[in-house]
């Protein structure tokens, strides 16, 4: 900012900098405590032209990334300072103790905001920068409570936060709770999408790629709640938020009518690609947020808005649906952190399922026109907002029902019978179908209820997820894993889904494809095997009922688990398939499976033939004690993991309805060191090939 104007203005002609160092030597000249506010806010306001396109072109330019496109004023102006002086104009108002100031109107405060936007845009430094100035972040939350610039704060502060390392801490935003209440509905949902980037944890979507070994050494280094948990339980006692939200998720839509509803969702992306839509949006939102100062649980507050009379009837669609699902995915996040069961209650008591019930046709389910294509090239695309917001719904079901009765709600129709209808329909490898299956599963998770899976039964979901794994051709792993889940939870302990079973796979070729299905992938099938050696279990001892007796006698998957070597041959598949460095989230399952397995064997006092059987099948294999061995340091390991978490031990009872200390029991049964134990694992391994008390972190 020292160079002479004379030098400055020379070299511009050159390097073509459009007058803006110039431009910015004069700004800075002229922004002191006193200075004239009008002639400041002309300098931004030609600034901003002059870096407004190259923002926009870059937008419109197939998502570039900032490396492949070129804005060189950008650059020229952070270049000489641009970015740092105006954040200090924008500051400035809080950073001097002298009284009587000049106070910036809203409309220099918006160019001010719009040109720090239009410049993360375009270079993606100047984000980290100014992510990484805290004072300057949480300036912008108190921005935030001035309506007039709340939506170009808001999505500065989005930006930003995408490129921090560390997550704020919500907590240190001046008078959070007052701020969070002064939003009107429409600010709120904006809000969220700040809110996501602060309540989730680094890498939450892939979360099961992290082996448990590696989470509990880090659980071990770090005992305080994360940043991530500590905002949420800052959200949660903000009063009425919870209530708040769910007004949101539930508000309905005013139905699309006339000509101008053909426009379908699927061609959402060619309109936000249009500049004048984008702009159309804004203006949007700013009217709605000056026309909403009052709560409404729906639309009609906002339906006497000019403007959004001109926007076709999809575009206001698509407009409430990227709200909602923001919404929805904080709730979500909410009901899988440490105060799920508190959310749960804020749910159930705001009726939240019954009013997403009652959008479910109209809005989160619409029928589709013949020929609408879901998925574009990509059958796993999430990337539009309708496909998202029904994503987020699942997911948000999944978490929410975890075997409550809540999805059975008020009306002819339930949320549970809507959704088996909608499945049936679903192309059959659409990644909804996962979704979808995870919500059912989760909906039936938990101790066996036989009314709950005769509900379901009744309409025909055993014979559809049938077919979907014999007759669909489906090749979906995930989909697959889905079906093999949900149909576990539909036929565990329930004789007259066994019988429903065999009518549908009435023939050895049909079997031999199911059977064909479950040994492609056990780490996806193994929690269907598990349902089916418990509930054996449980009919080999009700030989008096007479119904039992008749299904045990004609049912072919019956008749095939009772044989002890394919229960052999499940669990010593079962036990190579993971080891101590390898478990996950996502495949620890397989080792419950076997221990299921073998506690139903102690049970009947097979322990030893079990295990001398896993002893021959070692030698057999040409490895003795490789098996063993393994499968010592897993049951090791599960100790340290489950001997330390409630919630896990819990589902392990309720799934198998086996005391968690039976559990136990077994594990240190197997792990005894006695050499004359017959039950013991070590008395089944040659001392040659011994190798049991090596660390977890060296194997």
């Amino acid at each position: 900012m020292q160079l002479p104007v004379a030098l400055l203005e020379e070299r511009d002609k050159r390097a073509q900098w459009q007058g803006i160092p110039v431009l910015l030597r004069r700004l800075h000249e002229s922004s002191h405590p006193n200075s004239d506010l009008s002639k400041i806010h002309s300098m931004v306001m030609e600034l901003s032209s002059l870096l407004s396109m190259e923002a926009m072109s870059f937008v419109t330019e197939e998502r570039k990334t900032p490396q492949e496109s070129v804005s060189p004023n950008t650059y020229t102006f952070d270049l000489f300072g641009g970015v740092d002086l105006f954040v200090e104009i924008l500051m400035r108002p809080t950073l001097t103790v002298q009284g009587d100031l000049p106070i910036l109107s809203d409309d220099l405060i918006k160019d001010c905001l719009s040109v720090l936007y239009n410049c993360c845009i375009c270079t993606e430094g100047v984000t980290k920068s100014l992510a990484a100035r805290e004072d300057f972040v949480m300036f912008l939350f108190t921005l935030m409570s001035n309506k007039k610039v709340f939506l170009q704060t808001a999505t500065l502060i989005e930006d930003i936060l995408s490129v921090r390392k560390e997550i704020i801490q919500l907590e240190e935003i001046p008078n959070l709770a007052s701020l969070v209440q002064s939003f009107n509905q429409q600010q709120l949902a904006n809000f969220c999408r700040i809110l996501s980037v602060t309540i989730s944890e680094p890498d939450v979507g892939v979360d099961d790629k992290h082996t448990l070994l590696a989470r509990s050494t880090q659980q071990k280094t770090s005992t305080c709640p994360s940043r991530a948990e500590s905002n949420q339980v800052a959200l949660l006692n903000i009063p009425g938020f919870i209530e708040r939200l769910c007004k949101l998720a539930t508000r309905k839509v005013t139905e699309a009518t006339g000509a101008s509803a053909r426009l379908e969702l699927e061609d959402w992306h060619s309109w936000l690609d249009n500049a004048l839509v984008l702009d159309a949006l804004m203006q949007l939102a700013i009217e709605e947020a000056e026309q909403s100062s009052t709560e409404s649980s729906d639309e009609s507050s906002l339906s006497s808005s000019p403007l959004r009379h001109r926007l076709p009837q999809s575009m206001k669609i698509v407009h409430e649906i990227m709200y909602k699902v923001e919404v929805l995915y904080v709730l979500c996040v909410m009901l899988m952190g440490r105060q799920r069961n508190q959310v749960h209650r804020m749910l159930a008591e705001f009726k939240l399922i019954p009013g997403l019930n009652n959008l479910f046709d109209k809005l989160i389910w619409r029928r589709q026109p013949s020929g609408h294509v879901l998925h574009r090239q990509n059958q796993n695309c999430d990337c539009s907002p309708e496909i998202s917001f029904k994503i987020q719904f699942l997911r948000l079901l999944q978490s929410f029902s975890d075997h409550h009765e809540n999805l059975v709600c008020d009306g002819k129709k339930g949320l549970l019978t809507r959704l088996i209808s909608v499945m049936k329909k679903e192309p059959i490898d659409s990644s909804f179908r996962f979704w979808q299956a995870r919500a059912v599963e989760s909906f039936l998770r938990g101790t066996p209820s036989y009314a709950d899976q005769v509900f379901l039964l009744r309409r025909g979901l055993l014979e559809h997820i049938l077919y979907c794994i014999i007759d669909s051709g489906c090749k979906s792993h995930d989909v697959l894993q889905s079906y093999f889940d949900l149909l576990g939870e539909l036929m565990k302990f329930n004789i007259d889904a066994f019988k429903r079973f065999n009518k549908y796979v009435n023939t050895e070729e049909k079997f031999q494809m199911f059977l064909t299905q479950i040994n492609s992938s056990l780490v996806d099938s193994n929690m269907l095997v598990r349902c089916i050696v418990l509930s054996l279990d449980r009919f080999e001892s009700q030989t008096k009922d007479m119904k039992v007796v008749e299904v045990f006698s004609e049912c072919r998957l019956l008749s095939y688990m009772a044989q002890v070597e394919n229960r052999l041959s499940f669990l010593f598949r079962l036990t190579s398939i993971i080891n101590v460095q390898t478990l996950t989230q996502e495949n620890v399952s397989c080792l419950n499976t076997s221990l299921v397995i073998l506690m139903l064997a102690r049970r009947r006092g097979k322990l030893p033939f079990y295990l001398s059987a896993l002893r021959e099948k070692e030698y057999a294999e040409k490895y003795p004690g490789c098996l063993l061995n393994n499968f010592h340091n897993l049951l090791r390991f599960w100790q340290h993991h489950y001997l330390n978490k409630d919630k896990d031990s819990t589902c392990l009872e309720n799934s198998s309805c086996i005391p968690f200390t039976y559990w136990k029991e077994t594990v240190s049964v197997l792990l005894g060191s006695g050499r004359s134990s017959h039950c013991a694992i070590a008395t089944y391994i040659d001392e040659a090939y011994r190798d049991l008390d090596r660390d977890f972190l060296e194997l």
